[in-house]
């Protein structure tokens, strides 16, 4: 069976709106290796970017106005570009647009207000989005979809933003027009991507390197368990996470949690009520893991880094309270087959976990995985290799 091709999807949902392709743009999603929740916290993140990605088509037309759509909508969504500024941002969530759509016309607006561009100067647009990045499974589908709207729309209107200020500009919609309190990991790792790379983010300073992972040199392969438990960073526990890392910094005198090292968790323990401390340690404890995993490979190699990904998978797991049953059996069921390390990946309540296992064992782990699935009555989980690649970028 012929696997779809986005690209193509995305040109033939334009074309059959009668439109004229006049772009073509694409962002990948991403893996967080490891930095879990880290991100809105100033702290430390290393992601990559995925094969997967979302496309656009786009063709411009001369009335002012944006009109989008996808294949997972097949209703466009028609906005002036006038009127995105009564759109956004939106009030506890309450989008006046189907919230896939916030999205994109998210980020006209984002790049509207960070360039105070003027609307009635810009140029309308058609865009049909289609994506192979899985939606729902902590793979960052979301920051793919900001990606490529923002790197279209920075060149057809002519703005000028570099890649980090559009993956700023990409926070800002998700945060103001979707209504999701993300920090940018997410939207950095799919600007600036690399093959066969990650990218060692600060959050604080957005300095970020790009550091040689590895993987394929040392006969290891990285292997996605997405176990279509979905979730939405919009509502509920993600919300609820951050405004306890928000309490604790309050309470410890510090301006973010990034200032706390792993020698204040004793005073912190003094502090804080048990939830909020728990909260606080995953938060250290996980900075300190990102750096000692950068460093690692620099010194070690790959096959040295497996028991940091488990323990940031217990900190998730015990300390921030955000993993599955799901979740755990993929990763406990990868360690157990042979793994070099596993951990869930992204912002949790279900999603995606990983394991860094041996290129020769992938069949064997997946098959191990999707056995003890079945066994505990789950429903079967997607599992894939992934591979670091190139961020956002135009196609044609």
């Amino acid at each position: 069976m012929t696997e779809p091709d986005p690209r193509a999807e995305a040109r033939d949902l334009l074309t059959s709106l009668g439109s004229a392709v006049s772009s073509e743009w694409s962002a990948p999603g991403r893996v967080n290796l490891i930095g879990e929740h880290t991100d809105y916290n100033d702290g430390f993140v290393f992601p990559f970017a995925t094969p997967h990605r979302t496309h656009v088509a786009v063709a411009t037309r001369d009335d002012g106005r944006l009109r989008v759509i996808s294949t997972f909508d097949a209703v466009p969504v028609e906005v002036a570009i006038a009127d995105l500024d009564a759109l956004f941002p939106t009030v506890d969530g309450d989008h006046a647009v189907p919230e896939w759509s916030a999205y994109p016309l998210g980020v006209a607006w984002a790049l509207i207000q960070a360039t105070e561009a003027d609307p009635a100067k810009l140029t309308g647009a058609d865009l049909a989005f289609a994506s192979d990045v899985p939606v729902g499974a902590g793979l960052s589908s979301s920051a793919a979809i900001e990606g490529a709207t923002a790197s279209a729309l920075n060149e057809l209107w002519g703005l000028g933003l570099d890649r980090v200020a559009l993956a700023q500009v990409g926070r800002r919609a998700e945060n103001e027009a979707v209504g999701a309190p993300t920090g940018i990991m997410d939207q950095m790792a799919s600007m600036l991507g690399e093959p066969d790379a990650a990218t060692f983010l600060d959050c604080r300073s957005l300095q970020t390197e790009e550091v040689d992972l590895g993987f394929a040199a040392a006969g290891l392969s990285l292997l996605v368990m997405d176990t279509n438990v979905k979730h939405a960073h919009s509502t509920g526990g993600y919300g609820e996470r951050r405004a306890s890392c928000e309490k604790g910094a309050r309470v410890m005198g510090v301006p973010m949690l990034r200032d706390l090292a792993v020698a204040d968790l004793d005073r912190a323990a003094e502090l804080l009520d048990d939830v909020t401390f728990r909260r606080v340690r995953h938060i250290v404890t996980e900075n300190q893991r990102v750096l000692d995993t950068v460093q690692t490979l620099r010194t070690s190699g790959p096959r040295a880094i497996g028991a940091l990904l488990d323990a940031s998978h217990v900190s998730m797991r015990d300390d921030f309270e955000i993993s599955v049953p799901e979740l755990d059996l993929a990763v406990e069921t990868a360690v157990g087959a042979g793994a070099i390390g596993a951990r869930m990946t992204g912002g949790g309540f279900g999603g995606a976990a990983i394991a860094l296992v041996e290129t020769a064992s992938v069949e064997a782990v997946a098959r191990a995985v999707e056995k003890a699935f079945t066994a505990a009555g789950f429903a079967a989980p997607t599992i894939f290799p992934v591979t670091p690649s190139a961020g956002a970028r135009r196609d044609g």
